[in-house]
């Protein structure tokens, strides 16, 4: 027996109905807030993905499905979304026939060669957002309401904002001196990866899971401290507009993210989810004014987030939210011999079309069956049509749950079931 590729899994059942209504909880929300929704290819050059996304990291360097094609091109599985929309917006010039702002939106498939645990696949689903072409600190509060807004939408409790700063390119520079000087001394007491990033980008020491406990990593100099003063202004600004927003927050000097693109204002938001781990972290952005500029593009400011699915699916489940879902249909249509199907097609095709969850018997079952299947499929209402019921146009229907049952005429059925269904 073929089975699903190791990091994969299928959806169906119940767990796609939720995924469904987070789905378009999303595409409603971004409609409030007036975000384009954005579609890039799966594939892009690889190249695209190691200048955008960062030759040090770990995405770049442990995890990217890379592959060359019959041109013989290195082509690369998409990681993450960023670099991609960042591509599409250079390459449509939105730079220049767009309004600017431009806010993206997306969703959609990621690939990662990483170990499989809980809420973490090799194939995952990623929901994100990107403002290009303004610097203004409301776009960095605005994209870190977005997420917050979905999980208070969705009924999780305990979200946690975190949020810290890396500055300007100025400050990052300072700050980057600042940890060479202080690592060098501890550079054998690391990791192996760690001593690679110490040469190539030694920010990205303080994301490592292996030496995350170290006393080292804990005493690192912080980027808060390495600031210039339109740094500073910016950062203000950002928990200023947060604050108006009423959403809560707090500052981790910490936080620098696994990225390297990002610079000034960086977050995540995580859940205190009961049995949901330590790996709690839902979603992260932050602001890459530099960005653009690094994939061919012209200077530009740009802010965005992702979050996994996954993630998210596996942490309303861990608290049990309730969601409205649709558990059943409104008609089951039942023909009682061959006459009547095509009768019963045309009708069960006009129900759809006119709003109703309609299904019909495929299957020849007799009446006894029918019923029962009636129930299954949580039918309110069963239509019944035999041989009366075709040549005379009156319809049998009957109400699955009270078990009366009525004759309504073919013109009158829709006014009938809008009547007894809304």
């Amino acid at each position: 027996m073929i089975q699903k590729a190791k990091g994969t899994y299928d959806v169906f059942g119940e767990y796609g109905k939720r995924l469904l209504y987070v789905e378009e909880l999303i595409e409603g929300l971004m409609e409030k807030y007036n975000y384009e929704y954005f579609r890039t290819p799966i594939f892009e050059s690889s190249n695209l993905f190691h200048r955008g996304v960062g030759e040090t990291t770990d995405i770049v360097t442990k995890e990217t499905y890379d592959f060359k094609d019959r041109g013989n091109r290195d082509l690369t599985l998409r990681p993450e979304g960023t670099a991609s929309i960042v591509r599409s917006f250079i390459e449509n010039k939105m730079y220049g026939n767009h309004t600017i702002p431009v806010k993206a939106w997306y969703y959609g498939p990621m690939f990662r060669y990483e170990r499989p645990q809980s809420g973490r696949f090799r194939e995952f689903y990623q929901f994100g957002v990107e403002v290009f072409g303004t610097d203004d600190p409301i776009a960095d509060a605005e994209v870190i309401s977005i997420p917050v807004n979905l999980y208070k939408l969705l009924g999780l409790k305990g979200i946690k904002v975190n949020i810290n700063t890396l500055g300007d390119s100025e400050s990052r520079e300072m700050y980057r001196q600042a940890l060479i000087k202080y690592f060098e001394p501890y550079i054998n007491e690391l990791c192996e990866d760690c001593k690679e990033r110490f040469i190539k980008n030694p920010l990205r020491i303080l994301d490592c899971k292996v030496d995350a406990k170290s006393e080292i990593l804990k005493n690192a100099p912080k980027t808060i401290d390495y600031l210039n003063e339109s740094s500073k202004k910016h950062f203000e600004e950002v928990k200023k507009y947060l604050d108006s927003m009423h959403i809560e927050y707090e500052v981790n000097t910490n936080l620098v993210r696994g990225l390297d693109y990002y610079t000034h204002t960086v977050f995540e938001v995580e859940a205190s989810v009961e049995g949901f781990g330590s790996q709690n972290v839902l979603c992260g952005g932050g602001r890459y004014d530099n960005l653009v500029e690094t994939l061919d593009g012209p200077k530009t400011s740009g802010v965005g987030f992702a979050m996994g699915l996954e993630r998210l699916m596996t942490a309303l489940d861990y608290e049990k939210v309730e969601m409205p879902l649709i558990n059943g249909i409104d008609c089951y249509i039942i023909p009682m011999s061959e006459n009547e199907k095509e009768y019963a097609t045309h009708l069960c095709m006009e129900l759809r079309l006119n709003g109703f969850i309609t299904d019909i018997d495929y299957n020849n079952r007799n009446l006894k069956n029918n019923f029962k299947n009636a129930d299954r499929l949580n039918s309110r209402f069963v239509i019944i049509i035999g041989e009366e019921e075709k040549n005379s146009n009156i319809i049998t229907i009957k109400n699955n749950d009270t078990k009366e049952e009525y004759k309504v005429k073919y013109e009158e059925l829709i006014d009938f079931l809008d009547e007894h269904i809304n």
